[in-house]
C-alpha cells in the first residue's frame, strides 16, 4: 500500500509521540509498503527544514501561528485544519495514496478533511486527551492530583483560572469558543473510518467523555517499539555513572509529577543519586526543593535519544512520579525493554503497561512512590525479577513486528471496505 502519514513531529529533534510515528513508518517500509510522512510547522518565523532520518524526509507545510494565547490556538488549529486538509487532499491524488493515517491533534482533523475530499480512508491515532480536553491533560488545579471529570462550562473556568494568572477573568469570555473547539475536534475525529487509541485508558476515555464517537470505529492498538533496537543502541553508550543510580527522564513540568520526586527519595531515604534526564518549567523549583533537602540529584539536561537509552541501561530504578493521564509512556516502554525496574504512579495508560508486583511497583501517592523506591533500594532479587517480567510483557504486547502487523490489518480491511463501497471488485 501507499500510506501517508501525518504526523506533529518526527526524529530526529522530538519526543515519544515522534519516535512512535518513525516506528510505524520504518516496520511499514519493512513490510513492502511505499511510505510519505508529512509535518505541519507552525512557527512565526523561517526555520530550518526537516532533517532526513533513517531514509525519510518528512514533507512540510509552513504555516504561521502568533503566540499570543488562544489566537495562536485558533491558527494552530481551526484555521490550519481547513487549509491543510485540502493541501493533503491534493498530495493524496498526486501521489495515489491508498490510506492516510494521522498521528496528532494537529494533523488529526486535517486528515480526516483530506480524505473525504480525495475518498481515501483516514485513521487516526489519538496518543493524549485532545479530544477531551483544551488543554490536552486533564489537570485542572495543579495543586490538587484530582483529574478534570469533564469540560463543563464551570470546569473550564477552574481550569482557565490558574494558566490565565491575575488576568483570568478576561479569559472567561474565551470559554464558548474552547468549547467550541473541542467539539470541532470531536465531530472531525467521529468521520475518521477507525480511531485508534493507544491504551485503554485513552480507550475509555474516549467512549465516556465523547459521546460524537458512538458510531465510530475504535480500536486499541500501542504505540510500537522496536526493543531489539533499543538494546542495540543502549549497548553501545559507555556506562555513564560508576555509582549505581535512580533515574527519571521526562518533561520538568506539573502533569509530570515532577514535585513528588523529592519526596519519594526522602521518604526512601535514598543514598544513591538521582539523575535527571530532561528539562521544563519546573526544574527551578526541582534544584531548590533538592538543594533544601540535601539529597544527591544531578541535572544532566535533554540528551540524544541515545545517551538517553544509555542511562536508562544502566540505571538501578527507573522513578515515575506522573499524576497526569499518561496516555502510553514511552520511557517506561523504553526502561521495560532494557530490563529495569520501575517505581511507577499509577496513571492512564500506565496499568497497560506494569502491573503492580509483577512488572513493576505501582502507587498512588509521592509516599507509596517512596516506599516502592525503598523496596527496590534494599532488594536485589526483586529489581532482578520486576525488570525480567518487564521485558517480557513489552516484548509480547508491544514489541513493532506485532504491533505494525495488527495496523496493516486495519488499513487492508479499510481500503477493501473502501473499494466494495466505490464499486470496485
Amino acid at each position: 500500500m501507499r500510506v501517508l502519514l501525518a504526523t506533529d513531529a518526527f526524529p530526529p529533534g522530538c519526543g515519544g509521540s515522534g519516535w512512535s510515528t518513525y516506528e510505524l513508518a520504518k516496520g511499514l517500509r519493512a513490510h513492502g509498503h511505499e511510505v510519505a510522512v508529512v509535518r505541519p510547522r507552525t512557527t512565526r518565523g523561517s526555520v530550518a527544514s526537516s532533517q532526513a532520518y533513517d531514509g525519510f524526509t518528512p514533507i512540510e507545510y509552513h504555516a504561521a501561528a502568533p503566540n499570543v494565547p488562544f489566537i495562536r490556538n485558533y491558527f494552530k488549529n481551526e484555521r490550519l485544519y481547513r487549509r491543510f486538509g485540502h493541501y493533503l487532499a491534493t498530495l493524496v491524488r498526486m501521489r495515489a495514496i491508498d490510506i492516510v493515517h494521522a498521528q496528532h491533534v494537529l494533523t488529526g482533523p486535517a486528515s480526516i478533511t483530506a480524505g473525504r475530499e480525495a475518498n481515501v480512508p483516514v485513521v487516526c491515532t489519538v496518543r493524549d486527551y485532545w479530544p477531551v480536553c483544551y488543554w490536552s491533560d486533564l489537570i485542572y488545579d495543579r495543586s490538587s492530583d484530582r483529574l478534570c471529570p469533564a469540560c463543563s462550562p464551570t470546569m473550564m473556568t477552574r481550569c482557565v483560572r490558574p494558566r490565565a494568572g491575575g488576568l483570568w477573568p478576561l479569559a472567561v469570555p474565551l470559554i464558548p469558543y474552547m468549547r467550541a473547539n473541542l467539539s470541532l475536534k470531536r465531530q472531525s475525529l467521529a468521520s475518521a473510518d477507525a480511531v485508534v487509541a493507544v491504551s485503554s485508558t485513552i480507550a475509555q476515555d474516549l467512549r465516556e467523555r465523547a459521546s460524537e464517537l458512538d458510531g465510530t470505529r475504535l480500536e486499541t492498538i500501542p504505540n510500537p517499539v522496536d526493543t531489539a533496537g533499543i538494546r542495540d543502541q543502549a549497548g553501545r553508550q559507555e556506562r555513564p555513572m560508576a555509582l549505581p543510580y535512580a533515574i527519571f527522564v521526562g518533561k520538568l513540568e506539573p502533569n509530570k509529577g515532577v514535585a513528588r520526586l523529592i519526596t519519594a527519595i526522602e521518604r526512601a531515604d535514598l543514598d544513591w543519586p538521582l539523575v535527571i534526564v530532561g528539562d521544563g518549567s519546573e526544574r527551578g523549583r526541582l534544584e531548590a526543593a533538592s538543594g533544601r533537602a540535601g539529597r544527591d540529584v544531578r541535572f544532566v539536561g535533554w540528551l540524544p535519544r541515545e545517551e538517553v537509552l544509555g542511562w536508562l541501561r544502566y540505571a538501578a530504578v527507573l522513578v515515575f512520579p506522573s499524576y497526569g493521564p499518561e496516555s502510553l509512556s514511552r520511557v517506561l516502554l523504553e526502561a521495560s525493554a532494557l530490563a529495569r525496574p520501575i517505581a511507577a504512579n499509577d496513571t492512564g495508560g500506565t496499568g497497560d503497561i506494569i502491573t503492580n508486583e509483577v512488572t513493576g511497583l505501582l502507587s498512588h501517592t509521592a509516599e507509596g512512590l517512596g516506599d516502592d523506591l525503598a523496596r527496590l533500594r534494599r532488594d536485589d532479587g526483586l529489581r532482578l525479577r520486576l525488570g525480567a517480567a518487564a521485558r517480557q510483557r513489552v516484548e509480547e504486547r508491544f514489541d513493532a513486528s506485532g504491533v505494525v502487523r495488527r495496523i496493516e490489518a486495519l488499513y487492508a480491511n479499510l481500503v477493501e471496505r473502501g473499494r466494495r463501497e466505490a464499486g470496485v471488485r
